[in-house]
């Protein structure tokens, strides 16, 4: 017997679009005399069936950048489909620039893959079996971002239980970074900044470690750099770093004035890394004056960590403006009332607090007496006597550096030259027992002499610079490089390096 399965089937209503059901179920179908066309019930409302779609409106884009990687970008793109045509069975969403892709049944699509830090637009397209609708309006500009790019690494350098981790940054992904991160490997040991370099500490002396660095923003963290070279942190050397300039020459001629001292720097127990180049110059000495001013010294330089100044060449009388030159530990004296009676002033009055200074003496009227060189303990002496220097035992043995020329002389004063190398004075023609001045002395950043004679001549020059380190014998031991003069002594527990000329690398290990 045949079975009837028409009571199975159902049956569309009919009806004028006002006539649709008032509660209908997605799947639900009705014709739809209104508009002469069988419509079917969806999530989007009611379609129409075998019929092309209508293009969407509405279309808007949101950047979703969080935890994207680099060059990855990601957008939401929502829109409202249209209520009229057919029902789309796909939506495609397409980027300008790029065209990048993706496709959906319904709205929000996200398209991915995009450059970062770009701005996009999006257009949406619908279509179903029977057409493909046109184009949507582009959408609002966006921008693509994603967590940066990874920084480019540089290198470490190693300290006492602690390493510095340079590198370069790269692209931020389109959101600012605001941290960098360093790494160690092993021990997974960080430190973090927001600039280059990063210092990771909590290290262990004599482990070698390699260190990546990754950048974040607010969507993230960028893969990691490629890994430094092997470093290996280890104890400082604590080293007393004494640095002296050259000194100042005298000046000469009918009142010439005493050199000033060389600059004079003293560190105690500067924290020395070890297998690291340190650049060292030792300054010379200033040149005579003959009829003229003497020359300044020229600088001694501990890497780009302390610099002596050399010392101000001494005032002469032939020679305008007279006043001793500024430098050093002492300025040269004054050799004329012309200048207002001023000796040079000194330039390394203060170095971060391990400098020493004095001015040079002034001219005095009532003898007609240029002044002394100042040197590192005290100021050119109006009298002409130079400044004497400054006393320090980092050779184990307390001595005087730096101390000031003394003027030339046309009566029977002193001439003796300030403690620390300072030149004496020449004494006139006619005064007493004519002399020629001195030199300040080598390595010591003494100033020159200067001469006060009617027959003219050379003052002095200025004695040469030096720069020494004292440092424990069992904690390191010292490389002196080429082109310097230096050598190496102990005492007692101590080694004590001096370096007497040239300019090169030490480094300690």
């Amino acid at each position: 017997m045949a079975v009837n399965n028409l009571n199975k089937v159902k049956i569309p209503g009919t009806g004028t679009t006002a006539a649709r059901p008032s509660n209908p179920a997605v799947g639900d179908t009705f014709y739809n005399g209104t508009l002469g066309r069988l419509e079917i019930y969806t999530s989007q409302g009611w379609m129409a069936l075998s019929a092309p779609p209508q293009t969407p409106t509405g279309v808007t884009a949101t950047d979703a950048g969080s935890g994207r990687a680099y060059n990855n970008g990601s957008a939401s793109i929502a829109f409202t489909p249209a209520t009229a045509g057919g029902l789309p069975t796909s939506y495609v969403v397409t980027s300008s620039p790029g065209s990048y892709t993706a496709t959906g049944s319904a709205s929000p699509i996200i398209v991915s893959g995009q450059q970062s830090n770009t701005s996009y637009t999006y257009t949406v397209v619908a279509s179903n079996d029977y057409a493909i609708a046109s184009a949507s309006s582009a959408s609002s500009a966006v921008t693509a971002t994603t967590v940066p790019q990874a920084p480019t690494i540089g290198v470490a350098t190693p300290s006492d239980g602690f390493a510095t981790v340079s590198f370069t940054a790269n692209a931020n992904g389109g959101s600012s970074v605001t941290t960098f991160t360093a790494t160690s490997t092993p021990g997974s040991i960080t430190g973090s900044s927001a600039t280059s370099p990063i210092t990771v500490s909590g290290l262990t002396n004599n482990t070698a470690y390699t260190f990546t660095v990754t950048a974040t923003n607010a969507n993230g963290t960028s893969i990691a750099s490629s890994a430094t070279s092997s470093v290996t942190p280890q104890a400082v050397v604590s080293t007393d770093i004494l640095v002296i300039a050259g000194g100042g020459g005298g000046g000469g001629w009918i009142y010439g004035a005493g050199g000033g001292a060389g600059g004079y720097v003293y560190s105690p127990s500067y924290p020395i890394q070890r297998s690291t180049n340190y650049l060292v110059t030792v300054g010379g000495a200033g040149s005579s004056g003959n009829g003229a001013r003497g020359g300044n010294g020229t600088n001694s330089v501990f890497d780009s960590v302390y610099t002596a100044t050399g010392g101000g060449g001494g005032g002469s009388w032939n020679e305008g403006p007279y006043t001793g030159k500024d430098g050093g530990s002492g300025g040269g004296g004054s050799s004329n009332s012309n200048n207002g009676n001023l000796g040079g002033t000194a330039t390394q009055a203060s170095y971060d607090g391990l400098g020493f200074g004095n001015n040079g003496g002034n001219w005095n009227s009532g003898t007609n007496q240029p002044g002394g060189g100042g040197g590192a303990g005290a100021a050119g002496a109006n009298t002409g006597k130079g400044g004497d220097g400054k006393q320090n035992s980092i050779t184990g043995t307390s001595t005087y550096y730096a101390g000031g020329g003394t003027a030339g002389r046309r009566d029977n004063g002193d001439i003796t030259g300030g403690l620390g190398g300072g030149g004496n004075g020449g004494r006139g023609d006619g005064q007493g027992s004519p002399s020629a001045p001195t030199a300040g002395g080598t390595n010591t950043g003494g100033g020159g002499g200067g001469r006060t004679t009617d027959s003219g001549g050379n003052a002095a020059a200025g004695g040469s610079g030096i720069v020494i380190f004292r440092y424990l014998s069992s904690a390191a031991t010292i490389t002196i490089g080429a082109g310097l003069t230096g050598s190496t002594t102990t005492d007692g527990s101590y080694k004590v390096t001096t370096i007497t000329a040239g300019t090169g690398n030490v480094s300690w290990a």
